[in-house]
């Protein structure tokens, strides 16, 4: 058996500056060992440890999706001791990766259904990674129409602009983007909360999925309007990734009641979570 507290080495190939505040950066990294890399097999919605040695490790959500098999991504936070660490390394240095960790969205169970993605602010990783899934040619014919609605304070604060603009080029998803407020006079697209254009532009439940992570505020108040919708707790889908600590359910740090969201999640259904204490 593996040993679930050992990292796997590997080397930062890029780093791309995600956001204007420079707070939020994704790494690119490459296995050094190509039999690590054989081993290392995730589902979109699950997280890894990112560990540089003497200063310790973090959960950190997978955002490059199964189909991208060369490399992992991960957008990082600077917010503390080994995030900082992280964003004054650059390309050629090496850290540890320890996981796959935890669960994944049900794709298996949403297979033929229409998907909902509603995410705010850099916890748009792991659906990043769910967005690459189901828009890989293999994946896109096993599920309906795609619905992404995505926000941020502002638009210097979105993460893969890019990518945002190429999907919304795109015929097989609908992309709707927002911000709190537009402090850019070119903007585009939409300005308001999640909740309030989730109501505006979210599709009928029929058939759906709705897959949500985004922070506390924002799950708050966008589950009454998917409840006024009409989706179902038992499809709608979130992720506590703000909960994940040690990784493999040792620490107790980040359980809710009997459950243990590092080890038995981080993804839960709605219906799920209603049996637990409200700590999330």
């Amino acid at each position: 058996m593996e040993n679930p507290y050992l990292p796997y080495p590997v080397r930062i190939d890029s780093v791309v500056t995600e956001t204007e505040d420079r707070n939020l950066k994704t790494f690119k990294l490459i296995f050094l060992n190509s039999a690590d890399r054989e081993k290392f097999i995730h589902r979109a919605g699950q997280f890894a440890e990112l560990s540089i040695a003497g200063k310790g490790e973090i959960p950190i959500g997978i955002a490059s999706s199964p189909t991208e098999q060369e490399y992992l991504l991960f957008t990082v936070n600077k917010v503390g001791v080994v995030t900082t660490a992280l964003h004054q390394m650059s390309a050629g240095d090496v850290i540890g990766v320890r996981g796959p960790l935890g669960n994944w969205y049900p794709w298996e169970q949403m297979e033929g259904k229409n998907i909902v993605i509603i995410g705010g602010g850099f916890a748009f990783t792991t659906l990043r990674a769910s967005i690459v899934y189901l828009l890989h040619p293999d994946n896109r014919s096993h599920f309906g129409d795609i619905t992404v609605i995505y926000g941020a304070r502002t638009p210097g604060m979105l993460l893969y602009k890019d990518e945002l603009a190429a999907w919304n080029e795109r015929d097989d998803i609908r992309i709707h983007i927002t911000v709190d407020a537009a402090d850019d006079p070119n903007w585009q697209y939409n300005v308001g909360f999640v909740p309030a254009i989730t109501q505006e532009k979210a599709p009928s439940a029929k058939d759906a999925y709705a897959v949500v992570c985004g922070p506390p505020i924002m799950i708050k108040f966008t589950l009454p309007i998917l409840r006024e919708l009409g989706f179902p707790e038992e499809r709608t889908i979130m992720s506590l990734e703000m909960r994940m600590k040690c990784g493999v359910g040792m620490c107790g740090r980040c359980n809710i009641g009997g459950e243990y969201v590092c080890k038995d999640g981080p993804v839960f259904s709605l219906t799920q979570l209603s049996q637990l204490p409200g700590e999330y």
